[in-house]
Formats: structure tokens, C-alpha cells, sequence
């Protein structure tokens, strides 16, 4: 089962709390020693207590808090347990150091950290509470569901391109990638709007795929992912995932749709389509590598290097395809994809013969152009009813129909 990672903001100040320091943390625990943390501060810069705070004025606090941080194994608080909530071995302890006041007891824990006690209330450390946030370590809370301190500052600026209205900030995306993903992992955005999700992906090291259906490729995405790759693009999440710049992407543009229905209803091959675009996209869809021979013209692609596939809009006579039968030979297969054929296809043993669009129907979901495409189940997707018999003419059609079939079960290469 799937689980958020655990993600830490950074809190606004310094927890007061912890105000007390383990002067002796060198010697056994059961003999530590606390004092005020502001003591240890100020025995540290060589002042008395009051005097550092005097001294040290408006940068008294800061120092203070980095002399917390660069020493957090030492500051401590001591709280009281919830007696019922925690196990019976530490219950027993907490009762131990009731009765055996100033000496520290530890509770060993098997996977977790130990427990220390101190007069019937535990000792809880200041470095448990640093996290690591935008790769500073600094004390940090747990992301809640409520995200109040994701800022608009600058966005307008943010990636360099303008988008109003629509642009969501980096530092937005970022913490939604960091609950749910880690680097390398794939990040979908099939609205890419501006490319924010890209762009934040690729400063953290995930891979990405985004879809857009207008001209934002061009005018904001393109330019915009060119300046994260080349480290151009100071603005958003860049300084806090320390991006300099490196990676690549690919740029597809989805082709029209294959197949289209004409004005009766039928569905046939679009003329939009030439000859290549027809080949390749055929040999894609039947799993063919598309690799167009120059010299054999009946060789558009491969599945290995004996089955090759053939595809025309061509209706085949019996002439032709015992030609093609002869040119592969007996060591080689050919799955011929075409509109029509006339011949038996058990006369051609080393031909698997299917028709277009026939075949493909059931592979996509065909004609559509825009975001009304159903995506849930296009692999099983079947075609309108009645929409098989418009393609069968006449009944020898549907008798090269059926022995097509019985061939392809063992010739058909998966």
C-alpha cells in the first residue's frame, strides 16, 4: 500500500522549551548533570549569564540559536509521560527514577531511540527535532494539511515565462512531489499549462512527462525547460535544491488520428496520413521496430530477424501475395497488413495476411482530438456493434476473414 512520504516545514523560531544543558555529556548518562541552557550559552562566549545577553543585544537570539543547533545533543528538556500511553517497561522506569532522584536511567529500544529518564519526567533531546528543510537543517514540524506558507512572491516571474492566472508556484509543486515521490521516480502532468511540474521534476531529480494540447509547448514550456536543462533559470525551487542545471527531454507531437469515419459511418484510413506515416504507425501498434529497408520494399519493420512486416493500401491479388511468398522465402515470415487481399492465406505458409483497419480497430480509441478520450480501458476497447460487417463486402471477404484468423493463430508473432 502506498504511503506519503514524511515531509518537514521549517518552525518559525526556536523551540524555548529545550532551555536546559547536560554540562557532563562525556561522562555515563546515569550520571549527567543539567544547567540553563543560557549558563552553557554564556560560559561559552566567557560572559556571566546576563552579561551575554546584554553584550550580544539584537544578535543574541541568533547566536543563541545556532549554538543550539551546532550542539543539539546537549539541549534538552524534560517532560512529563502519558503514563497509560507508553509500555510497561518504560512505566517501570519512570517509577524507578522517582525513587532514585538526580540519576538518569535509559530505556534500550530495539529499531528506536532509547528513552532517558530524570526524576519521573523524560528527557527529550533538541536534535530529535531537526529535520532537513530545502537542504538546510534546521527544527522542523511535520506537513500538516493545512499549507499557509507557500508564497506567490514573484511568481509572475517565476521560470520566465507568463502565464496569469494559471501558474502555480514552484515551491507549491515541489512539496506535493516531495510527499509522493522520490528521485527517479515518474511525474505525470497531462495539463502542463506552463510546465511548473516539469521543471520543479527536474530540479528534483525525477523523471517527467507532460501533455499539452496548445500552443504552450512552444511559447512556454519548450523555452522554459531549455533555461532549467542549461542551469539558466535562477527563480522558484532552484537555490533551495541547489540546481545547476544538467538532463534533457524529448519533444513528440501526437500525430492524427489513424483511422476516421466517412460520411456513411465507415471507418477508414485517414487521408492525412502518407505512406510512411502509415507504415510506422501500423508496426508501433502490431509491435514491430519500423525499419524501412531500401532495397526491399516489402520490409517495413521487424520483430526479429527472420519475421518482418509489409504494409499497403493496396487491395492484393493472388499473384501478388505469392509473389511476396516467394521473395521471403521459407526461413523468413511476413505479416502483410493491407485493405484487401483475394487468395486463400493458407496458400501462403510463411504469410500471416490481415486487413486494415479491420485489425486496429480494438486497439484505440479512435477520431478523437481533444480531452473527451476515454482513457480507462482502451485495451479492451471493442468497436461499435455492426461496425465489422461494413467491412466485409460480400461473403468471400468473410471466408478471407476466417482463414486469415485460423492462420494467425500460429503464425502471429507476439
Amino acid at each position: 500500500m502506498w504511503t506519503p512520504n514524511r515531509v518537514y516545514t521549517a518552525r518559525g523560531a526556536r523551540d524555548k522549551r529545550y532551555n536546559q544543558w547536560i554540562s557532563n555529556s562525556e561522562d555515563d548518562f546515569s550520571k549527567w548533570k543539567l544547567e540553563p541552557l543560557s549558563q552553557a550559552f554564556a560560559n561559552e562566549l566567557g560572559f556571566q549569564s546576563k552579561e551575554a545577553k546584554k553584550s550580544l543585544a539584537n544578535e543574541y537570539e541568533d547566536k543563541l540559536t545556532d549554538f543550539v543547533h551546532e550542539n543539539a545533543d546537549r539541549v534538552v528538556r524534560l517532560a512529563r509521560p502519558d503514563y497509560d500511553a507508553i509500555s510497561a517497561a518504560a512505566r517501570e522506569l519512570v517509577d524507578q527514577s522517582k525513587l532514585r532522584r538526580g540519576i538518569t536511567l535509559k530505556l534500550a529500544r530495539d529499531g528506536y531511540p532509547d528513552m532517558y529518564f530524570l526524576n519521573g519526567e523524560r528527557i527529550l533531546f533538541y536534535i530529535d527535532k531537526l529535520k532537513t528543510v530545502d537542504g538546510a537543517t534546521m527544527a522542523g514540524d511535520p506537513l500538516t494539511t493545512i499549507w499557509d506558507d507557500v508564497l506567490s512572491n514573484n511568481l509572475h516571474n517565476e521560470g520566465g515565462v507568463s502565464f496569469p492566472k494559471g501558474k502555480k508556484p514552484e515551491a507549491l509543486i515541489k512539496l506535493c512531489l516531495e510527499l509522493s515521490t522520490n528521485p527517479g521516480d515518474l511525474v505525470l502532468d497531462s495539463f502542463a499549462g506552463s510546465g511548473t511540474t516539469g521543471a520543479v521534476a527536474h530540479k528534483m531529480y525525477r523523471r517527467w512527462i507532460m501533455v499539452e494540447l496548445r500552443d504552450h509547448c512552444h511559447t512556454h514550456i519548450i523555452p522554459r525547460l531549455k533555461r532549467v536543462i542549461e542551469g539558466a533559470d535562477p527563480s522558484g525551487i532552484t537555490n533551495v535544491a541547489s540546481w545547476k542545471g544538467c538532463g534533457g527531454f524529448r519533444y513528440y507531437r501526437l500525430a492524427p488520428s489513424l483511422l476516421q469515419q466517412d460520411k456513411w459511418g465507415n471507418w477508414v484510413i485517414n487521408k492525412e496520413y502518407k505512406p510512411e506515416m502509415l507504415a510506422e504507425a501500423v508496426c508501433k501498434l502490431e509491435g514491430f521496430t519500423y525499419a524501412p529497408s531500401d532495397t526491399v520494399y516489402w520490409q517495413h519493420g521487424h520483430s526479429t530477424e527472420r519475421d518482418f512486416i509489409y504494409v499497403t493500401t493496396q487491395n492484393l491479388s493472388h499473384d501478388q501475395l505469392q509473389q511476396l511468398s516467394d521473395d521471403v522465402g521459407p526461413n523468413r515470415t511476413l505479416l502483410v497488413m493491407c485493405t484487401a487481399f483475394r487468395g486463400k492465406p493458407d496458400r501462403y505458409p510463411n504469410l500471416t495476411i490481415k486487413k486494415i483497419p479491420k485489425t486496429v480497430l480494438s486497439r484505440c480509441e479512435w477520431g478523437k482530438d481533444d480531452y473527451s478520450l476515454q482513457v480507462e480501458n482502451l485495451p479492451k476497447a471493442a468497436p461499435p456493434k455492426g461496425q465489422m460487417d461494413l467491412l466485409a463486402a460480400d461473403g468471400d471477404q468473410k471466408e478471407d476473414r476466417e482463414a486469415t484468423t485460423g492462420a494467425d493463430a500460429g503464425a502471429e508473432v507476439s
